[in-house]
């Protein structure tokens, strides 16, 4: 293994009824008022709300709401955040839903604290040094957020969907209940397995070297989310297939899927990322579209990953077998995997190609995935 240091300063509590006790482990930071962030108000008809908001109480903790944060979440929801933090003078942020009310929460409690515009952030412009605590209550399992200090925003008006990474947005405490996450649609639950696998397989396939540990641990990930979303599509209610789920979906980002690696790249977030931008389809939707077509560009140049990933998810002996066996596999549970599907024809993709280029100096990219290149990949969706 390369040397490397691993620290992941979040604690998770995980489990059943965990959520009521959210009040005594924001208590423990010595916070008394917080903003709770959250989408819609399905928390308040299932009752979760209530929960939470009778543990604050109990540790005398005020709450201010912000509601309304979307899928692939946008600026000016952060902006709006900020605002109200200030205004209000919360002492930290707490977030209900999934990645992208978390992604927010983020980006507003480092902005809380930053006197000039957020965006300076995500397009390099400053640094994070620091940001008011984070907690959260998952209610959907894809993104890993809770387990790492990332955060993916989309700034509406230049149509560009842009990344922070910085220590000081890791969460304090994050809570896990799997059963919180029974109603989320079938729709919903495909994508997120399409996204943990595509956080799964990025360090995977790109790294110039992956330790053997390591690409274990990310082929036993990776084979726990076929098998529990197959399950879980059949009965909504196996809470051991939706632990499983949900703890594989926080381990695909929490660092530990590259471990001892060196050279990971995410060549398939960079593209899709673009196509969010500039379509607004699901995160986890645009992957299933994305990644295979990559796969099929890039195999050869990690031909013998591409044939160990065919044998230990598939049991087949090709790269291009086990290619074709992921993509059946995203038809079969119904994620998209051509573009035709989302009405976007080979007209646009000159559009994504540019889009997906000018993101890709902040990945690292942008000698090795020209415009050309990238047109190349997006043209084996079609």
């Amino acid at each position: 293994m390369k040397n490397f240091t691993y620290c992941n300063p979040t604690k998770i509590e995980f489990g059943k009824d965990k959520e009521n006790k959210i009040g005594d482990y924001i208590a423990e930071f010595k916070v008394k008022k917080i903003l709770i962030t959250y989408g819609s108000d399905r928390i308040k008809k299932d009752g979760l709300f209530k929960k939470v908001v009778k543990s604050l109480k109990s540790q005398n903790i005020e709450y201010i709401e912000l509601s309304g944060i979307q899928s692939n979440p946008l600026l000016s929801k952060v902006y709006e955040g900020i605002k109200v933090a200030k205004e209000e003078k919360v002492e930290g942020i707490l977030a209900i839903g999934g990645g992208s009310v978390l992604d927010t929460s983020k980006a507003i409690a480092a902005g809380s604290l930053y006197q000039d515009d957020v965006w300076d952030f995500f397009s390099f412009k400053a640094t994070i040094t620091e940001a008011l605590p984070i907690f959260d209550i998952m209610t959907l399992a894809a993104t890993g957020s809770e387990m790492n200090g990332s955060a993916v925003i989309t700034n509406e008006e230049i149509q560009q969907k842009y990344f922070i990474n910085a220590a000081a947005i890791y969460p304090k405490v994050s809570v896990i209940n799997p059963d919180l996450q029974k109603s989320v649609s079938n729709e919903y639950l495909v994508y997120s397995a399409v996204d943990i696998i595509a956080h799964s397989i990025e360090g995977y396939f790109t790294a110039t070297y992956h330790p053997n540990i390591t690409a274990s641990y990310v082929e036993t990930n990776i084979k726990t989310v076929i098998s529990t979303t197959e399950k879980l599509l059949k009965n909504k209610e196996d809470y051991e297939a939706r632990s499983e789920f949900a703890w594989a979906a926080t381990q695909a980002l929490n660092g530990t899927s590259t471990v001892g690696a060196e050279g990971v790249e995410f060549p398939n977030h960079m593209i899709e990322h673009a196509v969010s931008a500039l379509y607004n389809v699901p995160h986890g939707a645009g992957l299933s579209v994305v990644m295979p077509a990559w796969m099929k560009w890039y195999y050869k140049n990690n031909k013998t990953q591409f044939e160990r990933f065919a044998k230990e998810i598939f049991g087949l002996n090709s790269a291009l077998e086990g290619i074709e066996a992921l993509e059946k596999w995203f038809n079969k549970i119904g994620s998209p995997t051509k573009f035709s599907q989302f009405s976007i024809d080979e007209s646009s993709l000159s559009a994504i190609a540019k889009n997906a280029h000018s993101n890709s100096n902040f990945f690292g990219l942008d000698e090795k995935y020209t415009e050309d290149k990238i047109l190349e990949i997006l043209k084996l969706a079609l």
